[in-house]
């Protein structure tokens, strides 16, 4: 098998730009520190988490050798990614939820650090739960990511830790010894301003807690379209919008939809302890792919204004394409931003018509309603340019 040079990978499908990097040097010295490890381990035996772009899975399986590798990817966008950049060692790739499946046996981890200590620890708990005894995890970020809590949450579940020599402003945390846990995960806590169950696994923002930006949408959200019968939650998160506007609304149909696994399943935790499985469809997607043209009458989101740990509204700007396109003629879409990030402009462009609901010191919520026709630009899906001339 012909070693990948992993400057070659690709973003896409997610959002790509001059500032934007689909491998970086946190990769590189993960599978460095590692080689060792992974040229000794059995066959079937190494697992990915987090792996970005397929930086690392591609990196061990083309370059170090290993097989049969099991990779975890929280982002949809990410497993498309790996698939995409795969191309001759797909057959030693295989993409599984976080779980026993996953780590069942595994004596090599590569793991990219989570910014989310929550998250790490969720993750770190399953590895500790499932893989072998022998197992080595090396988990490794950007220095400015990295702190010493979450040293504390990785020898919470493994009894030795060493870290590496910083390299390109890098380091890898090395965790073995597995210590016996329970999980913790989906943290369930009832919000009393709600009345409602909040479940969350740890990559999701915000916890079981109301965040707000949330709060402050759901304040007016009694003013949105009052004749719709469906909705649509997009990036979902733990499902409150969801769930919200199925309790206050019986006759409504409401989809959650998000690209994060994590999200995904606190979601569905979240609908199924509020007794509202039978009026909220949860989904993974990546933005409203799966979704007919004209189809929503009301779309409620909160749009993310980070790509991975970089400012940048790309993301944002293609939900809102999403939203316009799935939309019906008349549909409104629901949306909620940092005030500074200014998307009202944007959001006439692309939806139509739009008006300020209310502004706080820090949050701004719009009201957008769907325009009757939208240009091609606006509602073409995207392609794969490595398929254009």
């Amino acid at each position: 098998m012909p070693d990948v040079d992993l400057e070659s990978l690709r973003r896409w499908p997610d959002v790509e730009a001059p500032n934007l990097f689909a491998v970086d040097a946190s990769d590189r010295l993960i599978l460095d520190e590692a080689s060792d490890a992974i040229a000794a381990a059995p066959g079937g035996t190494v697992v990915v988490i987090n792996d970005h772009y397929g930086a690392l899975a591609i990196g061990a399986a083309a370059n170090l050798g290993a097989t049969a590798v099991r990779v975890f990817q929280d982002a949809l966008v990410g497993e498309a990614a790996l698939a995409a950049n795969a191309r001759g060692v797909t057959e030693e790739l295989s993409s599984l939820p976080l779980g026993r499946e996953l780590l069942s046996g595994a004596t090599v981890v590569l793991l990219q650090v989570p910014r989310s200590l929550a998250e790490l620890d969720e993750i770190a708990g399953e590895i500790a739960r499932w893989a072998d005894p022998s197992v080595i995890v090396f988990a490794g970020g950007r220095i400015k990511h990295l702190s010493l809590t979450m040293n504390a949450v990785l020898t919470k579940h493994f009894g030795r830790l060493d870290v590496s020599l910083a390299r390109q402003k890098s380091r890898v945390l090395i965790a073995r010894e597995p210590l016996a846990a329970s999980s913790e995960f989906p943290v369930r806590e009832y919000n009393d301003e709600l009345g409602l169950w909040v479940c969350a696994h740890g990559a999701v923002f915000a916890g079981p807690k109301l965040d707000l930006g949330t709060r402050l949408l759901l304040s007016v959200l009694d003013g949105a379209l009052a004749d719709a019968t469906t909705a649509i939650d997009l990036g979902s998160g733990t499902g409150i919008l969801a769930a919200m506007l199925a309790k206050s609304r019986p006759s409504l149909s409401v989809i959650a939809t998000d690209q994060s696994a994590a999200a995904v399943a606190s979601s569905l935790a979240t609908v199924q302890a509020n007794e509202l499985a039978d009026r909220v469809t949860v989904l993974r997607d990546d933005g409203l792919k799966s979704q007919p043209d004209a189809s929503a009458d009301l779309i409620v989101l909160n749009p993310p204004f980070h790509v991975g740990a970089t400012v940048h509204t790309g993301l944002a700007d293609r939900l809102f394409r999403d939203a316009a396109r799935v939309l019906r003629p008349g549909g409104e879409l629901w949306t909620v931003y940092n005030s500074h990030l200014a998307y009202r402009p944007t959001l006439e462009s692309v939806i139509g018509s739009t008006r300020e609901v209310v502004r706080n010191t820090k949050f701004t919520v719009t009201s957008s309603r769907r325009r009757v026709t939208v240009s091609a630009e606006n509602s073409a899906g995207r392609s794969d340019p490595r398929t254009e001339r």
